[in-house]
């Protein structure tokens, strides 16, 4: 993905820088030393086997866990600090937005009322400004008929899409996703990660926890394969994925599609 020339040299900054990054549970080490760093317009997918620390990298880029040691910089936030201000915290939770893989939509409010919540408590919108916007989203996630449902009344494919314009209308410059289809079922998975393609597609910086290779093959311009807490290989989608040069990589690529 080729970044416009005429961006500022600010817009094209560093998003998320990482080095040496360490997370740790009590005497377990989850994550033993990685670095990266993605630039604005990256679609990055993030891949690996099950508790390799995947979602925990993650959850460290909007402060959801705090690191143990190295550096960590989001969006010029400094997150290596064991202590941050409330406002930078909220200026961190406003410039990236999340989707979870459970969707974390409040139940006893419907779709529309979700997705007003934020921009009307934290970005001080006024009703009219958060409905209108709610709906322009729900519109581009292809749910505008879904307004007046609550969240019981959806798939799970509903739910997440939901979930992704509820993000999407904090105006977030970065989304972070992760396992957003792991708890759909297959016939579901392919209308979520359609609102993805778009939104990678319009330029959206995007982390994605996956594994959905075919979505990292055809969207995502970076991937990173963690193994055991460590980051085993890491570069261009198409390179790293039709070309790989770990072993531990060639056979998790297998695995994943056999």
């Amino acid at each position: 993905m080729q970044t416009p020339a005429n961006l500022t040299e600010e817009a094209t900054a560093s998003v998320i820088t990482f080095e040496n990054l360490r997370k740790s549970y009590g005497s377990l080490e989850v994550l033993k030393g990685v670095s990266g760093s993605f630039e604005r317009g990256d679609v990055v997918s993030v891949i690996g086997t099950s508790g390799c620390g995947k979602s925990t990298l993650l959850r460290c880029f909007n402060r959801l866990e705090t690191i143990n040691g190295g550096s960590l910089n989001v969006m010029g936030i400094d997150l290596s600090r064991s202590k941050i201000t409330s406002r930078s915290l909220r200026e961190l939770r406003i410039r990236v937005g999340m989707v979870f893989q459970q969707f974390n939509l409040f139940p006893h409010l419907n779709v529309l009322n979700n997705l007003m919540l934020c921009p009307r408590k934290v970005l001080g919108r006024s009703e009219h400004d958060a409905k209108q916007e709610a709906l322009f989203y729900l519109e581009k996630v292809g749910l505008a008929e879904k307004a007046s449902f609550y969240p019981e009344q959806l798939s799970g494919g509903q739910k997440q899409r939901v979930a992704i314009a509820r993000s999407l209308c904090m105006k977030p410059e970065a989304i972070l996703f992760d396992e957003p289809t792991s708890a759909l079922d297959p016939e579901l998975v392919g209308e979520v990660l359609c609102v993805m393609r778009n939104l990678a597609a319009e330029g959206m910086t995007m982390v994605v926890v996956t594994h959905e290779m075919q979505f990292a093959r055809e969207v995502a311009n970076r991937v990173i394969f963690l193994n055991k807490g460590l980051v085993e290989e890491q570069g261009n989608a198409q390179e790293v994925l039709t070309n790989p040069q770990s072993d531990r990589l060639k056979a998790f690529l297998q695995r994943m599609s056999s």
